[in-house]
């Protein structure tokens, strides 16, 4: 990571340069790494990080930091590659046949997941995965 001070300075910008506040923005959030953390109007959804915010010709702008969904984070590939096989109603020893893997295997990947997700069992497994966006649901 470059220091604030290797920071390459912009080129000139001839005066009433639309870009000119937006440029100036971003040139201070890479000197000073800001970071405004603010509670969004919904309790559902993630704090945001806003990295810069900046008013224009009366429109604010802001850049946003905003988490990945912890399901997502959470589980592995191959985790996911599971749940996917499951939520399709793949049995243990079909998903470890296609995947050459043992059916213990299987189960302890499984075991991890539900740890992860804190559930119990594999229609529970589905349902947050779907919940949260891992899954996408089956069209009959």
């Amino acid at each position: 990571m470059r220091s604030p001070s290797a920071i390459p300075k912009p080129p000139q910008r001839t005066e009433g340069d639309a870009c000119d506040e937006l440029v100036d923005a971003l040139i201070r959030l890479a000197e000073a790494q800001r970071v405004l953390v603010t509670s969004p109007t919904d309790p559902s959804q993630p704090q945001r990080q806003v990295l810069l915010e900046v008013e224009h010709s009366g429109a604010r702008l802001q850049v946003v930091r905003i988490p990945p969904d912890p399901a997502q984070r959470l589980l592995s590939p191959r985790e996911r590659e599971i749940a996917r096989m499951v939520a399709k109603g793949y049995p243990n020893k079909t998903i470890a046949g296609v995947l050459d893997v043992s059916t213990w295997t299987v189960g302890t990947h499984l075991r991890r997941i539900f740890l992860k997700l804190g559930v119990g069992s594999r229609a529970a497994m589905v349902a947050k995965l779907i919940d949260s966006g891992v899954l996408e649901p089956a069209l009959e």
